[in-house]
C-alpha cells in the first residue's frame, strides 16, 4: 500500500465533455474511514515560453471566460489523444501566434490543481523562432490577440494581474532565475 492511499470503492461519471470529465468516487481514507472525491479528468497540455531574437517574451491575451476577463498568458492548449506533448507545442507556438521556432526544449512538468484535477502542463521553451506565411490559425473559437514583452514589462503585468495565471507566472520566473 501506498502512504496515505485512498482506496478506490467505487466511481460515477457526473460529466464527459470536449475537455475534461467530472467523476466522483467514494473512497476507503487510511484510516479506514470513508470518503467523496469529486476528480476532473484532463488529458494534458503544454505550454511554451517564446523568446524572439530581440529577446521579447511571445503571449498571447485571451478572454476566459472562467474569470470574466481577458489575461496575458504565454501560448499554451491541450494535448489530442494519443499526440505527444512536443508535437502539441509545435502545432500550438504556430496556430496562436504565427511563430515556428528552431528549437522547442522540455523544461518542467507539472500539476495544476491535484487536489481535484489530473491536469498535467509540459512546459517547453522555444527558441529561433520565425513568423511564418500562412501560419495555422487558431480554433474557431478561439480569439487572441500576439504580445512580445519585455521581462521586466512581464513582471509588471503580473503586478498589474494582467498576467495572473500559473503556467505564466512560472514562465516569468523561470527566465528572471536564468539571468540572474
Amino acid at each position: 500500500m501506498k502512504k496515505f492511499e485512498e482506496k478506490t470503492l467505487a466511481s460515477e461519471s457526473i460529466y464527459q465533455g470536449r475537455i475534461i470529465s467530472l467523476q466522483v468516487d467514494d473512497v476507503e481514507l487510511p484510516n479506514g474511514e470513508k470518503g467523496k472525491r469529486e476528480l476532473i479528468k484532463h488529458p494534458g497540455a503544454v505550454a511554451i515560453i517564446a523568446i524572439t531574437e530581440d529577446n521579447k517574451i511571445v503571449m498571447v491575451e485571451q478572454y476566459r471566460k472562467a474569470l470574466e476577463r481577458s489575461i496575458v498568458e504565454i501560448p499554451a492548449g491541450k494535448l489530442e489523444l494519443g499526440e505527444e506533448p512536443i508535437v502539441t507545442a509545435t502545432r500550438e507556438l504556430e496556430e496562436e501566434t504565427g511563430y515556428v521556432s528552431e528549437t522547442m526544449d522540455h523544461i518542467i512538468s507539472f500539476y495544476t490543481s491535484p487536489g481535484f484535477a489530473d491536469e498535467l502542463v509540459h512546459v517547453f521553451m522555444a527558441k529561433g523562432l520565425k513568423k511564418k506565411e500562412n501560419a495555422a490559425s487558431c480554433d474557431e473559437d478561439e480569439f487572441v490577440e500576439v504580445l512580445e514583452l519585455s521581462l521586466e514589462e512581464a513582471k509588471k503585468y503580473i503586478k498589474e494581474q494582467k498576467i495572473y495565471d500559473a503556467k505564466t507566472v512560472y514562465a516569468v520566473q523561470y527566465l528572471q532565475l536564468l539571468q540572474s
